[in-house]
Order: C-alpha cells, then sequence, then structure tokens
C-alpha cells in the first residue's frame, strides 16, 4: 500500500506544504538526508497556541504534534517532487512543546507525531527521537518538530 493509500485509509490527508516564515528554506537535502525546517502545530483552522501544563492537555498536545507531523509529510512529499514513494525511513525527530517549568510530559506529547509516523509509515517511521521543553515557541504555538528523513 502506498504511502497516500495509507493516510487516506486512516483518513488524513497532507497539508500543502508551509511556506518559511523567515529567512530560511523549508528543507535541505544532503546526500540521501533530507533535513526538514521545524513545523509549528496548525491545522485547517489556523495556529494550535498555547501552553502544556497550563492551558493545553497532554491529550490536545499530542494532537498538536500529529499536525506537525502531517506537515513534516507534506515537505517531504514537495522535497520529492510529488512522489512520496522516495521516501525510506524516518532518521530523527526533535520535538519542541512549550510547557510551563515543571511540566514533564514532553514525550507523550511528541508520541502523537511518532506514533503518526509508525501509523502511516510502518516499522520505516520508527526513529530517534527528542523530546524537550521550550519556554516559548513561534507565534505562541504549543508543539514544534524538525526531522530528517532517508530519501532516494
Amino acid at each position: 500500500m502506498s504511502i497516500e493509500d495509507r493516510l487516506s485509509a486512516l483518513g488524513l490527508s497532507l497539508p500543502d506544504a508551509p511556506a518559511p516564515a523567515a529567512n530560511y528554506v523549508p528543507f535541505v537535502r544532503s546526500g540521501d538526508l533530507l533535513h526538514v525546517s521545524g513545523q509549528i502545530s496548525q491545522d485547517e483552522n489556523g495556529l494550535i497556541k498555547g501552553k502544556l501544563g497550563d492551558t493545553v492537555s497532554v491529550e490536545d498536545g499530542a494532537a498538536a504534534a500529529r499536525r506537525c507531523a502531517l506537515s513534516l509529510l507534506a515537505q517531504v512529499r514537495a522535497a520529492c517532487e510529488g512522489d512520496l514513494s522516495r521516501l525510506i525511513r524516518v532518521v530523527k525527530l526533535t520535538g519542541f512543546v512549550n510547557s510551563t517549568p515543571d511540566f514533564t510530559d514532553q514525550p507523550k506529547v511528541i508520541n502523537g507525531a511518532s506514533d503518526l509516523l509508525v501509523e502511516v509509515l510502518g516499522d520505516a517511521g520508527r526513529h530517534a527521537r527528542s523530546a524537550v521543553s521550550a519556554g516559548s515557541l513561534p507565534l505562541g504555538v504549543a508543539v514544534e518538530i524538525d526531522g530528517v528523513f532517508e530519501i532516494r
């Protein structure tokens, strides 16, 4: 089953690849590795904002991380000129969680992205990962995730 078919079977679709908001590029390819810039939490209603440990629950944070994962895949699709079959595997994610100083469930939040990538890609979605706290994130979003992907 293709990645697009798997997404469809899960009732998911990829957004358009978000444009950079500052002086950087959305992705850089080096050899077989594709480094995708941080994707912020947003959905069809706009930015998903808030602070974990205060205004955002762990469950809502995980849902925001899932949206980041979809944006990461959208950037991979753009880098591969629309051909997601060129994606070999997810290598590494770094997840940033906008959270209070006493919040310690960053891994549970970023699991939203990790779980989605495994649902969609199977073993090719398993990856190394960091999940860290941030005192704030751009535009007040709840989650930002960047990634490294192996492509053909």
